[in-house]
This record gives C-alpha cells, structure tokens and sequence, in this order.
C-alpha cells in the first residue's frame, strides 16, 4: 500500500486530538472542582492519557488553566471589536456565555478559582488578561486608554459577580434586555476617548 493511503491520522492529527482531550478534561475539572482541588493526575485520567502527556503539553497546573481560561477568553467578540463595536461586544459576550447554564458553570468556576487563589489569579491577570486588555486599550486608544479599557473589564466582571454569582436581586432578575439598555450608554460614556 503507497505510503499516505491508508486512513490513520497523521502523528499531527493524533498530537491535537490528544491536546484537545486534555483541555476538554481540563476545563470540566476546572468547573466541577475548582483550581485546588484539580489535579495533573485527575486531567490525565478524564482525558484518557499518560500524566506525563499533560506536563508535556502544558507544563504545569498553571499552564493548564491559563490554556484553559485563554480558550474562553479567546472565544469572545470582545478581543477584536473596533472602539464602536466595545460596547456592544462586551454585553455580548457576558450575556451569551453567561446566559448558557453550561457556558456558566464552566466560567464561573474560572472566576472563582481566580477571586479564591493566588495562582489562578495570577496566570488569569499576567497572562490571559494581558494581552486582551493590551487589544481593547489600543482600539480605545486616546488619553487613558488604559485605565478606561481596565475599567471596561472591572465593569463586566462585577456585573457578572452581581448577578452570577452572588445574584444581587436587582441585578440577577433584570432581563438581558434592560441590563444592555441600561449598561451599554455606560460603556459607551466608558470607552469614548
């Protein structure tokens, strides 16, 4: 049989399956148990692999929940809006992704692993938050930029503990709609350079 014939997935293929089946598992973890009660082994386990895979692939605990936070912060508008677009995208991404009963377990537990331990707290700051901050500053751009795209994120994250987690009535019962009619002329006001 000619080499390259045959339907075996390439070694490629077979390394991002087994990375893809780490971060599955971690990210569940993470979710089910929170950051210290998550173990290396506990990962490897779910994921079906080797431990040692796991330390390859991701180095340590840490690396692993900052390429687990990254997947969820990744996945928003907000990482690419332009400085009309903020906003918006903003409420976009706190309402779809916290409005899905899955999506929210799984980002809560991410919040509360980084208000509850110094590590997460840390790789979430200097590492997954960083970079989005940096992007939002420079499409806010102007006097401030910084402090006001470091606001944005403040404004955002204690909305979604107010309502989330520790469901401020207020807050937790308005709807979608009346939380962006109210919130966005905020934002706007927030962003506007």
């Amino acid at each position: 049989m000619p080499a390259g014939t045959d339907n075996r997935p390439s070694r490629e293929e077979r390394r991002r399956r087994t990375e893809a089946a780490i971060l599955d598992a971690a990210r569940a973890l993470f979710a089910e148990v929170g950051f210290e009660r998550t173990t290396i082994r506990a990962v490897a386990g779910r994921a079906g692999v080797d431990p040692a895979l796991v330390m390859q692939y991701y180095g340590s605990k840490d690396g692993l929940f900052a390429a687990s936070a990254h997947w969820f912060a990744e996945r928003k508008e907000l990482a690419s809006a332009t400085l009309e677009e903020l906003p918006a995208a903003a409420l976009t991404d706190l309402l779809a992704g916290m409005e899905d009963p899955e999506a929210r377990c799984a980002a809560s537990a991410v919040l509360r692993s980084c208000l509850t331990n110094e590590s997460a707290r840390a790789v979430m700051r200097d590492q997954v938050m960083k970079d989005k901050h940096a992007r939002i500053a420079a499409a806010i751009g102007g006097p401030d930029a910084e402090l006001r795209a470091g606001l944005l994120g403040a404004v955002m994250i204690g909305t979604t503990i107010a309502r989330y987690l520790l469901e401020i009535p207020a807050v937790a019962e308005a709807s979608a709609e009346d939380i962006e009619r109210v919130l966005e002329p905020v934002l706007k006001a927030l962003v506007d350079p």
